[in-house]
């Protein structure tokens, strides 16, 4: 399928990494301060080196469960995606930093965060490159922003690296922003999706009705049950549900409905794509 080639033409192959591997963070590098939730690059005890995402910091674990559900999501239907791992942070590490806020971050995330694989020397997809993909690669990108409402690739900011020449999505901790409503957010799921009018690669996304089918068929309810349970317990804390496995089901909930045909967020990104051409 042409959504699994990057933006050099060079094919690549989906790779779902469940269950998530765990790295123990021995070093923290630096921070990296475009990120509201000050993420930082660090070092793990396998040699690799990862952007680190803090439980500690912003809205919590909320924002980890995105970026888990949505990075394996995007995998899975083939769409470059770092690796993404559990980190084990020490709150030790917090002695030898020097600045009181990170000194905090650190202490406040001890156990079991969140980090993707860093690509040293990436840098950030220019928009105006957009037109340089294939349609069936932008429109599955889109399709993917759409399913799992990621308000956050937009041509301000586009969270896509290029990396040896190849694309990759990045930063999706701003999807599935309905799990903030309360444990009745499956019950949205079919709620209309109005950001994705700001895409930055809906102009370019000239296949959307092409790759839902093929897309849509490779997130089975089995793959679901089987991200959700990928979820770290200790991240599961939100007093509202009965249980971890209460606040896992409803995530698999609101996930197969919103894949339930017809699915409305196509049509809407097909609807505002056209749109976008005639203004």
């Amino acid at each position: 399928m042409a959504a699994e080639r990057a933006i050099d033409g060079e094919q690549t192959r989906p790779l779902v990494n469940l269950p998530i591997r765990t790295v123990r963070v021995i070093r923290y590098v630096t921070p990296l301060r475009e990120g509201g939730s000050l993420p930082a690059v660090v070092e793990a005890d396998d040699l690799g080196t990862y952007a680190l995402k803090f439980r500690g910091a912003g809205q919590g674990a909320k924002v980890l469960i995105a970026e888990l559900l949505a990075g394996e999501i995007a995998r899975a239907i083939g769409l470059p995606v770092p690796e993404i791992v559990f980190a084990e942070l020490d709150p030790v590490l917090a002695r030898s930093e020097p600045d009181p806020e990170i000194q905090e971050l650190i202490r406040a995330s001890a156990g079991l965060n969140l980090a993707l694989d860093y690509l040293p020397g990436s840098f950030a997809f220019d928009p105006q490159d957009a037109r340089a993909l294939p349609p069936e690669l932008a429109s599955a990108i889109v399709w993917f922003d759409a399913y799992v409402t990621n308000v956050d690739r937009t041509a301000r900011n586009t969270n896509m690296l290029l990396w040896h020449r190849k694309l990759y999505l990045i930063d999706n901790g701003a999807a599935l922003y309905a799990q903030y409503g309360g444990p009745n957010f499956p019950a949205r799921a079919r709620n209309p999706f109005p950001q994705i009018r700001d895409h930055v690669l809906l102009p370019y996304a000239s296949r959307l009705a092409e790759v839902d089918a093929e897309l849509g068929a490779r997130l089975t309810p089995r793959f679901i049950a089987r991200l959700v349970a990928t979820i770290p317990e200790v991240w599961l804390d939100d007093r509202a549900y009965a249980s971890p496995e209460d606040q896992r089901a409803a995530y698999a909930a609101y996930l197969n409905e919103r894949l339930r045909a017809p699915r409305a967020f196509v049509q809407e990104a097909i609807d505002a794509r056209a749109h976008t051409a005639l203004v």
